[in-house]
C-alpha cells in the first residue's frame, strides 16, 4: 500500500496542498475552524505522516532538532530542555521546543509539524496513545529518542530514572529514621511509566515492611481535596513520599492551609530536586534524579543516530541521589 501524501490529504479535505502545508507547519491562525477540522479529520482517517526518509533528508540536514515534553511546568522538563539545548548548541544545531500537555492528539500534531519542517531528529517525553506513529518513525530509521518514559512495543532508545531505586531510597531513609507511617502522593499513574513504577514500588515496600498503605493519587485539584480530607479526619500519616515537584506543591499548600509544621507534624521527602526545595523553610529532603546527565546522554545518542552511528535499542536507567536536608524527623535521636 502506497504512503498517503499531502496531495491525498488536500483532495480528501477539499483544500489546496498549500493549505495542508500551512496546517502541518502550524500556520493556521487565519484558517477557519471548519477548514482545520476537515484537514485534521483527513489526517486522522487516512493515517497520514510525512515521508521521513525523503530524498531531501538523505542529502541535506536542516541543523534543527525537536523536543516534545509532556509538561513544561515540571522542573525536570525545563532541566532536560536546557541540557539538550546546550548539547545542540555545541553541535551548531537549533532547537524547537513543544509542550504536549500529556495530550496524545497535541503530541501527534507536534510530531507531524516537526516532520513537515524536516527536523533532523526528535527527543520526546511520550504520551500513551501514539504507539503506531512512533513505530513508523522507528521502522523508517528516523532519529528519535525517548526521555523519562518508554513504549515497550516501540524500538526507540529511552533514557530515564531508575524509579524503583528512587522510591526505595526514600522509603528506606524514612524507615531508618524510625518512621512506620509512610504515605505516597502522586499524580495519576494511568499509562505513564515513571508514575506507575514509583507507585508500584511504594506498594511493594509497604507489603515487604508491614506498613499500611496510604495513597493519594490524582490530578492536582484531587490531591488538594484528598489531603484536606485526610487532615480533617486525622488520617494523615506521619510522613509522605511525594512523587514529583507538582505534587509537592500540593502537599506544601495543604501544610500551609492547616498550619502544620514540617517536620514536627509531617515529614516530607520528594522525588526531584526543585530549586525551591533547598530554600524552603525547612529545606526539603529529596531524592534527586540527574536530569542534566539524562538529557546530555540522550542528546549524545540522538546526534550519533543523526550522524549514522550504530546504537542499541534499550532503556538506559540512571541512579538517583539522596540529598538529606531538614524535612524528616529522626525518631531514633529524639
Amino acid at each position: 500500500m502506497s504512503k498517503v501524501t499531502i496531495n491525498d490529504i488536500a483532495k480528501n479535505a477539499n483544500v489546496s496542498k498549500t493549505t495542508v502545508s500551512h496546517y502541518l507547519n502550524g500556520r493556521y491562525k487565519a484558517m477557519s475552524i471548519e477548514t482545520k477540522e476537515r484537514i485534521s479529520s483527513a489526517i486522522e482517517v487516512m493515517d497520514y505522516s510525512p515521508n521521513v526518509v525523503a530524498k531531501s533528508l538523505k542529502n541535506k540536514k536542516t541543523m534543527t532538532i525537536g523536543i516534545i515534553v509532556a509538561n513544561i511546568l515540571h522542573s525536570f522538563s525545563t532541566q532536560i530542555i536546557r541540557s539538550i539545548e546546550d548539547y545542540a548548541h555545541e553541535e551548531k544545531y537549533h532547537v524547537i521546543v513543544c509542550n504536549s500537555d500529556n495530550d496524545p492528539v497535541k503530541e501527534k500534531n507536534y510530531i507531524q509539524m516537526l516532520l513537515a519542517k524536516q527536523v533532523d531528529g526528535m527527543v520526546v517525553i511520550p504520551t500513551w496513545n501514539n504507539d503506531a506513529l512512533f513505530s513508523r518513525l522507528a521502522e523508517d530509521k528516523y532519529p528519535a529518542v525517548f526521555i523519562d518514559r518508554f513504549i515497550e512495543t516501540v524500538k526507540i532508545p529511552s533514557f530515564m530514572l531508575d524509579n524503583t531505586v528512587a522510591i526505595k531510597t526514600a522509603f528506606v531513609h524514612l524507615m531508618d529514621k524510625g518512621h512506620r507511617e509512610i504515605g505516597f502522593v502522586s499524580q495519576p499513574a494511568a499509562e505513564i511509566p515513571p508514575r506507575k513504577e514509583r507507585q508500584d514500588e511504594y506498594k511493594a515496600l509497604c507489603v515487604q515492611h508491614g506498613v499500611e498503605k496510604f495513597i493519594v493519587a490524582g490530578e492536582l485539584k484531587a490531591i488538594e481535596r484528598n489531603l484536606d480530607q485526610a487532615v480533617k479526619k486525622d488520617k494523615l500519616p506521619e510522613s509522605l513520599i511525594v512523587a514529583n515537584d507538582l505534587a509537592l506543591f500540593e502537599v506544601l499548600k495543604a501544610v500551609k492551609a492547616h498550619d502544620l509544621k514540617i517536620p514536627r507534624d509531617l515529614s516530607v521527602i520528594s522525588i526531584d530536586d526543585v530549586d525551591f526545595a533547598e530554600f524552603f523553610n525547612p529545606a526539603i529532603t529529596v531524592v534527586a534524579q540527574p536530569s542534566f546527565k539524562i538529557g546530555t546522554e540522550a542528546a549524545h545518542t540522538l546526534f550519533g543516530i543523526i550522524n549514522g552511528e550504530e546504537y542499541e535499542i534499550e532503556t538506559h536507567r540512571f541512579k538517583p541521589e539522596l540529598i538529606e536536608r531538614e524535612s524528616v524527623t529522626d525518631y531514633g535521636n529524639e
